[in-house]
């Protein structure tokens, strides 16, 4: 277990702990990034509501901010998808942070290359100084999010629930990402040296002990942090609005990993798999064992029953419910909370719903970013926020 892994295990706090110190952006500038040519917003640490007509760019604000983490944002685009129609194919985005250890600067963005849109990188500056990679981010801010495309998530296929399960694990361990990366690279290379005729047994001995190693790390990750998530679940389920989710893995290297023992022998266990599996997995053309065929399979705490089975009601609040719990580990496990980003959030909760999130979030401690298209659902929070008018790229303060 890494060094990482081995500091996210903290002891659960009762419901009434201290919320973690707030990370809050105070500043947000857009130049050319999807529907907007160029934005300045300004406020302070509270919460920020953002209301206006569907299609006003109120969700592409939030996905400006799901940049400030590693990854690809919460749409998953690729980078010359988020530059405005009809510009330079440039763009950036520039967020001003306010949290525990000062303020910070943060920016990214991708410049054009005529006739090489796939090749375009994202840049990442972090107080003006270029960041060796985006990971970087991850020291100064977390960045957690439920959006309207991720209501199928457990009704939809596997690899939906891994990469949410792998977001869920990055927040609180900064290293995952990388490990991932590095495996399935490893995967793709031994995938196209079984296709060749004449094996190198050498060399694909070498890139599944490497497999081996990160894919049991992988594994490792994602088993401690759905048990943090569960312990921190079963510790504040009693006082929470939304009905509490009840959480498993699915996949043969990740039930190796949870039964305990040295990693040592999980990664013996794992190579000699690969080994023993090379004639079928050249016979179907892909690697058909490893934590790439993992699942997260999460069960309706209150009623028993899986996730998927649910109402489409009951799934979204379980799903909010399981954001929610899993910034609150963020908070406990980083030493500061996370920034919440909630898309058209309020227009499936009743008044009652939405108070009791709004309470939540204060608890929490989260600067929290909503969207809606009526401004009234969100009365309840009164001064806990700034609340903006969205309007065809261009935005205002309410009063």
């Amino acid at each position: 277990m890494t060094e990482a892994l081995a500091q996210i295990t903290p002891p659960v706090e009762p419901p009434a702990a201290r919320a973690a110190p707030r990370v809050a952006v105070v500043d947000l500038r857009l130049t050319d990034f999807r529907n907007y040519a160029s934005l300045s917003l300004s406020c302070d640490t509270r919460h920020v509501v953002l209301t206006g007509e569907n299609g006003a760019g109120k969700t592409n604000l939030l996905e400006a901010l799901s940049l400030m983490t590693p990854g690809r944002g919460f749409r998953r685009a690729r980078l010359d998808e988020m530059a405005r129609l009809g510009g330079a194919g440039s763009w950036s985005v520039f967020a001003r942070l306010e949290g525990p250890d000062g303020e910070v600067r943060l920016g990214t963005g991708a410049e054009a290359t005529p006739g090489e849109d796939e090749t375009r990188q994202r840049r990442v500056r972090i107080d003006g100084t270029q960041a060796k990679s985006a990971d970087d981010l991850l020291e100064h801010c977390r960045v957690l999010w439920l959006t309207p495309a991720m209501d199928g998530l457990f009704s939809g296929p596997a690899g939906d629930r891994r990469r949410f399960l792998d977001r869920l694990v990055l927040a609180v361990d900064p290293g995952h990402g990388a490990r991932v990366s590095a495996y399935e690279r490893a995967m793709r290379g031994r995938n196209r040296l079984l296709e060749d005729e004449r094996l190198d047994l050498d060399w694909i001995a070498a890139i599944e002990e490497q497999m081996a190693e990160l894919g049991v790390a992988v594994a490792s990750a994602r088993v401690e942090t759905v048990s943090c998530l569960e312990r921190l679940i079963e510790a504040t389920r009693a006082d929470a609005p939304f009905p509490h989710a009840e959480l498993a893995l699915e996949g043969e290297i990740e039930a190796l990993v949870a039964r305990g023992g040295p990693s040592a022998e999980a990664e013996d266990t794992f190579r000699a798999r690969l080994r023993d599996s090379r004639r079928r997995d050249r016979a179907a053309g892909r690697t058909l064992d490893g934590p790439h065929r993992a699942d997260l399979v999460v069960r309706h705490g209150p009623k028993a029953m899986p996730a998927h089975l649910s109402s489409t009601g009951e799934q979204k609040a379980l799903l909010l419910g399981l954001v929610l719990a899993h910034a609150r580990l963020v908070g406990e496990t980083a030493g500061r909370a996370p920034l919440v980003l909630l898309d058209e959030i309020a227009a499936h909760l009743d008044p009652v719903r939405r108070a009791q999130l709004f309470d939540v979030l204060e608890a929490l401690g989260a600067q929290c970013w909503m969207t809606g298209t009526d401004a009234s659902a969100f009365a309840g929070l009164g001064d806990r926020a700034c609340q903006f008018e969205v309007s065809a790229g261009a935005i205002s303060r309410r009063n």
